[in-house]
């Protein structure tokens, strides 16, 4: 995949947690059992009201603990959590363009990955679009003596922007992911708190019928689909 090879790494920028299982658990799953070292920093994490309901931070960071542990995610870490900072990363651009540059966690100068994911630019939430722009401008071109620029950089959704965005960039990488999906499927299942009932997009079977049809463009079972920003070889 991506033409690497086992012992090669990838770094997940996520922006909250759960978006990285949401988004690619399946190639995360893939990359994994082929022996590539997946790394996941989850940006932000906040005890606060949401549908309905209520998000506790020590809930989902057990949550996020378990998913990373289905999927084979080699380290992960959670940076902001119940600070300002987590709950309005954009307005703290500089200082999450050096926590994806340098740290603390995993980071571009400590993982040096080959591929690096980040969300989409167009995404419906304020915040992964912050994340978005600070992952791009870690990533930028530069001396490679000073900093980390990792060759492959592909942004990835959320089934939320894959429903309600009227439109968007094709997403013209596409990972096969047929054979991961029980894992995903296990690795969703995990943040209980966070899934919700159909015909909500971010419920399993929904989640399941968007995979299906991004696997109808290849001719699989289900797959995930990626927006190239950087692909050097």
């Amino acid at each position: 995949m991506f033409g690497l090879k086992p012992g090669d790494r990838a770094l997940v920028v996520s922006t909250h947690l759960d978006d990285e299982t949401l988004g690619l658990g399946g190639t995360i799953a893939k990359l994994t059992e082929h022996g590539v070292d997946v790394d996941v920093l989850a940006v932000a994490c906040t005890t606060a009201p949401m549908y309905g309901g209520s998000s506790d931070a020590d809930t989902r960071r057990a949550e996020f603990d378990a998913a990373c542990s289905v999927l084979g995610v080699h380290q992960h870490h959670v940076a902001w959590v119940d600070t300002d900072r987590a709950a309005h990363p954009g307005t703290y651009l500089p200082e999450l363009v050096a926590l994806i540059e340098s740290g603390p966690g995993p980071c571009l100068h400590t993982s040096r990955p080959h591929v690096l994911f980040i969300p989409t630019a167009d995404s419906h939430h304020q915040d992964h679009q912050a994340v978005h722009t600070a992952a791009l401008a870690a990533a930028r071109p530069g001396a490679a003596d000073t900093r980390w620029i990792p060759p492959l950089v592909l942004g990835y959704d959320g089934p939320e922007d894959r429903s309600w965005r009227a439109a968007d960039e094709p997403r013209t990488v596409v990972v096969d992911t047929s054979t991961a999906w029980p894992t995903k499927e296990k690795a969703l299942r995990c943040y209980t708190s966070q899934l919700r009932e159909a015909p909500h997009p971010r419920s399993t079977a929904k989640i399941r019928a968007l995979d299906e049809a991004a696997g109808a463009t290849i001719g699989t079972e289900t797959a995930e689909r990626f927006l190239p920003y950087r692909m050097a070889f």
